[in-house]
């Protein structure tokens, strides 16, 4: 006697699973210029490494003989795979099965999402695409068990616990709404593609019957919203784009927080000197200039990888790697308000230190920081506190820390650049102080200002002789900085740095005290 027939059936299963939402249901899915979940698997992963878990999950249907007459697929994949050459944990909802909205098969499984990427202390990968809840089927009395039992954890507690643990990247390819939108959120990194995608707590008909507010999906949580509110970290041109910004992200951290931050080799010359480097400063210290175009002339060529462009746009932060250690960036944008911190850039500025923090990632910040941003509508947001939120991110950090000043640096949003024990280098651009000069001067210079015969010139005379007196070398007579450099020497000098914190690195492995949350 053998178990054929009962192989022979699981077979049958394992085939009924795979077909989806069957030819009907993918042509619906690609007639909306989207892939299946499948097809988004096998776009991320190394070809072939794909290890599904729950092939045959699935809610039965029975009848009266207990012979099986229905057979709906969990409408989640979820399993193993390796993204260049690293195992990571993928999963996603199947939204040719009940447009995503999880079955309760399905949901078992997307919560098995986040146990297996911790159990194993590997990265997880989410393609997110459904909805969350429904009225349907949630209520009356029909004898059996309803909600979870009360002894049960939390179900949220896995995610939290995720994010402390293991890198965490999602991304959506169609309307994602209710507890996929939070898990949107609670991420690393989160990308969605610019025309298909959109992310919603509730979707246009829960809208207008709970507000009388008619929208459609894009106007509700398209990319144009989402770029702009600080809910994704990038938009996409399409999903093979925005798998591949996923696997980049996954380059620069570790598995999880038990190993240490990757280093890769490099062959950009350490030495490497950018003459333009010199001139990148303007002597008008009014005068905007790109710092991007800094960061990327120090850092290893066409490695710098930036999050939230458009989200608290006055700071700049993303990975780049300097002589193969991947490293965390910040850098201020003095062509958005001058750079100054706004209530949306500090909270950009905490979330990124803490990310960087939690993966032991070491960070290079580029200072031209002319204070927190003030008026009318900085008072309204909260900026301050946004701020000191920022101050208390990297006054705690762990992480070996590099300051380079580049521009300015002034007040209370300057603390937030410095971390313990950071190594200060400056350029002989650097002007710092309590408060930016011209302001300065209006304040504490206004009777002698407003009594000249002109006072332009007046003006003019106070801040250029204040300004002289703000010279770096003072600072760096004092040792108030490690050194003063030539800008062209920033490559080499941090890619000296880098060869010193390497057995910093080494022991900088577990959960730190304050992980990132979302």
């Amino acid at each position: 006697m053998s178990w054929l027939d009962e192989v022979d059936e699981l077979k049958r299963r394992r085939r009924i699973a795979r077909t989806q939402g069957g030819k009907e249901g993918i042509a619906k899915q690609h007639a909306r210029g989207r892939l299946t979940i499948r097809e988004r698997i096998d776009a991320l992963l190394d070809p072939g490494s794909f290890q599904e878990h729950g092939k045959a999950t699935a809610i039965p249907e029975y009848d009266e003989d207990d012979q099986l007459t229905g057979f709906v697929p969990a409408n989640y994949i979820v399993g193993f795979g390796k993204v260049d050459g690293r195992r990571v944990v993928v999963g996603g909802e199947d939204f040719t099965l009940k447009g995503g909205s999880p079955n309760s098969a399905g949901l078992r499984k997307s919560v098995y999402a986040e146990h297996l990427a911790v159990q194993y202390k590997v990265p997880l990968v989410r393609m997110l695409e459904g909805g969350g809840g429904s009225v349907k089927g949630g209520g009356g009395r029909r004898g059996g068990t309803v909600g979870e039992p009360v002894f049960s954890p939390p179900r949220f507690r896995i995610i939290a616990d995720a994010m402390g643990q293991v890198p965490v990247a999602s991304m959506a390819g169609g309307a994602v709404a209710g507890f996929p939108a939070g898990r949107m959120a609670a991420s690393h990194f989160s990308v969605m593609t610019r025309y298909t995608a959109q992310i919603l707590i509730g979707g246009p008909k829960l809208v207008e019957r709970a507000l009388g507010v008619s929208m459609t999906k894009d106007e509700l949580g398209g990319a144009k919203v989402h770029a702009r509110s600080g809910l994704v970290d990038n938009i996409a041109e399409d999903e093979h784009d925005a798998l591949a910004q996923c696997r980049r992200f996954l380059s620069y951290l570790p598995s999880s927080v038990y190993e240490r931050t990757p280093r890769l080799e490099c062959v950009d010359d350490p030495q490497r000197m950018e003459e333009e480097l010199l001139h990148a400063v303007p002597r008008d210290s009014n005068a905007a200039f790109d710092m991007r175009e800094v960061v990327n002339m120090v850092m290893d060529q066409n490695s710098f990888f930036e999050l939230g462009r458009d989200f608290g746009d006055s700071q700049v932060v993303g990975f780049a790697r300097l002589s193969g250690q991947a490293v965390g960036v910040l850098a201020n944008d003095c062509r958005v308000y001058a750079g100054a911190m706004t209530a949306e850039a500090a909270q950009k500025y905490r979330r990124f230190v803490e990310l960087c923090d939690t993966f032991h990632v070491p960070v290079v910040n580029f200072v031209d920081q002319p204070g927190f941003m003030i008026g009318p509508e900085a008072e309204r947001k909260g900026t301050i506190r946004y701020g000191m939120a920022a101050v208390a991110a990297a006054a705690q950090a762990t992480i070996p820390w590099a300051v380079i000043q580049v521009h300015k640096g002034f007040g209370v949003a300057t603390a937030a650049h410095y971390a313990p024990d950071a190594y200060i280098l400056a350029w002989p651009s650097v002007e710092s102080g309590a408060l930016p000069l011209e302001g300065g001067v209006a304040v504490a210079y206004h009777r002698e200002i407003d009594g000249a015969d002109d006072p332009e010139a007046k003006r003019h005379e106070i801040e250029e002789r204040l300004r002289s007196a703000r010279s770096p070398f003072p600072r760096a007579e004092s040792f108030a900085v490690h050194e003063l450099i030539d800008p062209r020497e920033t490559r080499p000098t941090l890619c000296e740095w880098v060869e010193w914190i390497q057995p910093v690195l080494e022991e900088l492995k577990g959960p730190v005290q304050f992980p990132i949350r979302p």
